[in-house]
């Protein structure tokens, strides 16, 4: 199994499973081409089950009520356990779901059922509570590669690096999108040439003939001549370069990712709603994909760039990670540390530590870096967009010493 590492790595919980050779009813969730099918298969052969297959799209009452009778058949007469697999379970019915109840309840068969909508809206509460919900995720590249490869060394075949992450970067983290574009590829390859390895020009003609980028180096210009129009807020440009990255072929989600870097990297504090507003267009790629994301994308690209920049967010990251880095152990000053235990008072933890909202401005004075690190400054803020304001509120609340007790209750 390639990817998916949270669930079927050394660690992983479905891993666990197999090896006790015990399985329990589950939901499998998650994007087309990201394993579900090739996991419940895995599942139940390493686990010793028999598997029975049935899609929601094409099988009825008839066929469930049949394979949970084969199921009680095979566990009565050679103590044989089953795995029913349902293959888009969400598109079964209410009947044809809780039919699948009571065979779950008493043990009869072990469901698995795969969908790529969000099951808390699309199966029966009641299936959802005897079973465990899987999430599967995208395949990264690093994994589209291996399985490349592997398809590469079935048929006898070769392809060009270019070549390779054109395939896998296309795919937008879909096995089967990039098993699928490597099979044409091989073929329209082979059709010229006997053995001819598989390069950049067989792949765009695999992906509906569009034109993919004709090399790494372009592509990669490409990316970044994208972020560096929307932080140098051209609406133009960027969304030009957008259009352009996105006709040749590149991922919808890494695009996404890509603007939700830059709006801590390059929006930050000037516009903090920049961070929700790339936030949520990457959760909408998610949700409705290619090609209405492109709306989505434009949306959030156009806003990031034209609202105002700083950097102020990646000099104070870089400045305190600098401090860390080469300051070594780091004691935690007394007045801040935990003491919420038994007799950490007598160890001094706590001890004159003042509580912020007992003062007025909810602020105090108080040392709250380590000794050594007192008078260092790691924010800088600039004066762009909303951060302006916000800097100076924070330093006219900063500025005001606030010593002694805090003010007694009002009688």
């Amino acid at each position: 199994m390639v990817g998916q590492d949270h669930l079927v790595g050394p660690e992983g919980p479905l891993r666990r499973f197999v090896e006790a050779r015990q399985l329990t009813s589950m939901i499998l969730w998650g994007p087309a081409g990201t394993g579900k099918t090739t996991l419940a298969r895995i599942l139940a052969t390493s686990a010793d089950y028999v598997i029975e297959s049935l899609s929601a799209v094409s099988s009825g009452v008839k066929d469930v009520r049949e394979a949970i009778v084969r199921a009680r058949e095979r566990l009565g007469q050679h103590g044989q356990r089953t795995v029913l697999f349902i293959d888009e379970v969400h598109r079964f019915n209410k009947a044809q779901q809780d039919l699948l109840l009571p065979a779950t309840e008493t043990g009869e068969v072990v469901l698995i059922g795969a969908t790529t909508e969000n099951p808390y809206f699309e199966v029966n509460a009641a299936l959802m509570s005897r079973s465990t919900l899987w999430r599967l995720h995208p395949l990264d590249e690093e994994d589209l590669a291996t399985l490349v490869r592997r398809g590469l060394e079935l048929r006898g075949a070769s392809i060009t690096d270019d070549a390779l992450r054109a395939v896998t970067s296309s795919a937008d983290g879909d096995a089967r999108s990039a098993l699928t574009t490597l099979d044409t590829a091989i073929v329209l390859a082979s059709m010229e040439s006997a053995g001819e390895a598989v390069d950049v020009s067989h792949v765009a003609r695999a992906r509906d003939g569009r034109l993919y980028h004709q090399s790494a180096d372009t592509h990669y210009d490409q990316i970044s001549a994208f972020i560096k129009s929307v932080r140098g807020s051209d609406p133009d440009a960027a969304l030009y370069w957008l259009v352009t990255l996105l006709e040749s072929g590149e991922s919808a989600r890494f695009l996404a990712r890509r603007l939700v870097i830059l709006a801590s990297e390059d929006v930050g504090l000037a516009d903090p709603l920049g961070l929700l507003v790339a936030e949520s267009a990457a959760r909408a790629v998610e949700f409705v994909g290619l090609p209405e994301a492109r709306l989505t994308l434009a949306h959030a690209t156009l806003t990031l760039a034209l609202m105002p920049k700083s950097n102020s967010v990646t000099r104070a990251l870089g400045a305190a990670t600098a401090a860390v880095q080469s300051g070594g152990l780091v004691q935690v000053p007394a007045h801040l540390r935990d003491a919420s235990y038994r007799s950490a008072s007598l160890l001094g933890h706590g001890t004159d530590y003042r509580y912020a909202h007992d003062y007025p401005d909810g602020w105090v004075e108080q040392q709250y870096l380590p000794d050594g690190l007192v008078d260092a400054t790691f924010f800088d803020p600039s004066e762009y967009g909303r951060e302006g304001p916000l800097a100076a509120q924070w330093r006219a609340r900063t500025n005001r010493s606030h010593q002694g007790e805090p003010p007694a209750p009002v009688e």
